[in-house]
C-alpha cells in the first residue's frame, strides 16, 4: 500500500523573511523584496525542490504603523504588485504553482477573473487564488469602506460564485478557428451570466478563454469558524495555522467531516498547516541562527504585529505584565485574535513574552532530520496533507529544506520525487471542474 504523501508549498510574505530580524543578517539580500533576481532565485530553488507551490501572501496595507517608526526597521515597506510578479515568474519557471492573494473585499469579480485567467494561460496551467476578504488596515486605502464580518463571507461567497460562473464563460470546445468557414468560434458556446445578487450585478461573458485548469485552484484560510464555513464550501486547499499535533488531527477530521457533509470528497479539500522553521545543520546552528534573528529585532515590532492582526495595542500595558483580556474585534482576524489570547493564557505569558512570540510568528528552530520527523508525523496520523512552509529566513532555511529535508523525505517515500503533471491541479491530485454549461446540456 502507497504511503500518504505530504504537498508542500513554500509561503512568502516578506522576502526578508518572517522574523522582521532576518534581513539584518549580513548573509541576507540587501533588498530582498524588490531585486528580483533574489526573488527568481528564492522561487526556483523551491520548485528545484519539487515544492507544490509558491504561494504569495499580500495585504493592502501596512502591518506595521507607519507613524510608530517601526516600519522603517522592517524589511515590509515595499513589495511587487502578486499580479505582476505572479506573471513575470511564470516565464523563469515551470512547473511549480504560482498561488496569490485576492480580496473580495476590495476588488471587482470581473477583473479577479480575468486577471486569474490571464495568469492560468500565462503560466500553463499553474494558477491558484488565495482568497481573503481584508481586515481592517486595508479600508482606510479603498475611501473606509468596510463591512462586518458576516457581511465579509457573504460578499466572498457571492464574490467567488461570480468569478467561477465568469470562467466558464466560453466552453473548452468553442474555438473552431476554421479559416475555411471563417468561424473563429462558436456563438453557441460563449454564454452570458448574467448575475444579480445581493452585492454584485454582473452580466459577463468574461473576454478571454477558459482556464486552463477550467478553474484555478482555490485556496482559503480557514481556522476562525466564519473562515472554515466559508472554506468547506469553496477550498481545495485549506490553510491553517500550526497547533499541538492532537488539536490538529481534531481540525482535520472536523474540516474533512464537514466538507462530506456539504457532498465534497474530502481528498478534494487539502488541509496545510503552517509550517515556520529556521533550520540548521545541527540543533545548535538552529538555536544560535533563531537567537541572532530574536537580537537584531526590535521588540516593540511584536508589540505592533500584534496590533497589526488583531486591532489590539498592547503598548500602554506593562512589558513584564500579564497579558489582558482584550475583546475580539470583527473587523480584524478572528484566527490572529483567538491564536494570541489562547497562547497567553496557557502559558501564562507576559506581554514582553507575547510580543517575542508575535516576533518570532511560531518560528521554530529544527534540524532538517527534525523537520523530516515532524512533517512525516503529522502527515501519516493525518494531522495534515501537507504544509505551508513559512521559514523566518528564506534563502538560508530553504536551500538546507530542499537539500536535505526533502531527500529525506523521498527516501521515506513520504514526498514525491518529481511533479506528476504541468498542472497545479495535476500535481495536487485535484479534478478539473467541468464547466458548468456543459453539464446543463449533458442533462
Amino acid at each position: 500500500m502507497a504511503r500518504r504523501q505530504a504537498v508542500l508549498s513554500l509561503i512568502v510574505d516578506s522576502w526578508g523573511g518572517m522574523h522582521p530580524g532576518a534581513w539584518r543578517d549580513p548573509a541576507a539580500p540587501v533588498d530582498p523584496a524588490m531585486d528580483f533576481a533574489c526573488v527568481k532565485r528564492l522561487v526556483q530553488t523551491a520548485e528545484r525542490g519539487k515544492l507544490h507551490a509558491f504561494f504569495l501572501a499580500d495585504s493592502l496595507g501596512h502591518a506595521l504603523e507607519q507613524e510608530s517608526g517601526l516600519l522603517s526597521r522592517t524589511a515590509s515597506v515595499s513589495r511587487y504588485e502578486p499580479f505582476t510578479l505572479c506573471a513575470a515568474l511564470a516565464t523563469v519557471t515551470d512547473r511549480i504553482g504560482l498561488a496569490l492573494t485576492a480580496s473580495t473585499t476590495y476588488a471587482e469579480p470581473f477583473n479577479i477573473a480575468r486577471l486569474f485567467a490571464s495568469l492560468d494561460h500565462l503560466s500553463g496551467g499553474r494558477a491558484a487564488w488565495n482568497i481573503v476578504t481584508s481586515t481592517a488596515e486595508a479600508g482606510s486605502n479603498f475611501n473606509n469602506f468596510l463591512l462586518e464580518r458576516e457581511e465579509r463571507y457573504a460578499r466572498a461567497a457571492e464574490f467567488y460564485d461570480v468569478v467561477s460562473g465568469l470562467w466558464d464563460s466560453l466552453e473548452d470546445d468553442a474555438f473552431l478557428r476554421d479559416k475555411e468557414s471563417g468561424h473563429f468560434f462558436d456563438p453557441g458556446k460563449l454564454h452570458a451570466l448574467g448575475h444579480r445578487g445581493d452585492f454584485f450585478s454582473v452580466e459577463g461573458p468574461l473576454n478571454i478563454s477558459r482556464p486552463i485548469q477550467g478553474h484555478p485552484v482555490i485556496a482559503q484560510a480557514g481556522a476562525s469558524p466564519s473562515g472554515l464555513s466559508f472554506a468547506v464550501k469553496t477550498a481545495e486547499v485549506l490553510f491553517t495555522l500550526g497547533a499541538e499535533l492532537n488539536a490538529a488531527r481534531g481540525f482535520y477530521a472536523d474540516a474533512k467531516a464537514k466538507a462530506a457533509e456539504l457532498g465534497r470528497d474530502p481528498d478534494h479539500m487539502l488541509v496545510l498547516p503552517a509550517l515556520d522553521l529556521v533550520l540548521g545543520r545541527t540543533q545548535s546552528e538552529a538555536d544560535d541562527r533563531m537567537a541572532r534573528y530574536d537580537s537584531l529585532a526590535d521588540p516593540s515590532i511584536g508589540i505592533e504585529r500584534i496590533k497589526g492582526l488583531t486591532g489590539f495595542d498592547l503598548s500602554p500595558f506593562e512589558l513584564d505584565g500579564p497579558v489582558p483580556d482584550f475583546p475580539t474585534n470583527e473587523h480584524w482576524s478572528q484566527t490572529m485574535q483567538e491564536y494570541y489570547l489562547k497562547l497567553a493564557r496557557e502559558q501564562s505569558l507576559s506581554v514582553r513574552q507575547l510580543a517575542q512570540v508575535a516576533v518570532r510568528f511560531g518560528t521554530v528552530a529544527m534540524t532538517p532530520q527534525g523537520a523530516a520527523d515532524y512533517i512525516e508525523e503529522h502527515v501519516m496520523t493525518e494531522a495534515a496533507d501537507g504544509f505551508n512552509l513559512v521559514f523566518a529566513d528564506h534563502i538560508q532555511s530553504l536551500e538546507l529544506f530542499v537539500d536535505h529535508v526533502v531527500p529525506e523525505l523521498q527516501r521515506r517515500e513520504v514526498f514525491h520525487r518529481d511533479y506528476v503533471g504541468s498542472t497545479l491541479r495535476e500535481n495536487l491530485g485535484l479534478p478539473r471542474p467541468q464547466n458548468r454549461y456543459e453539464t446543463v446540456l449533458d442533462q
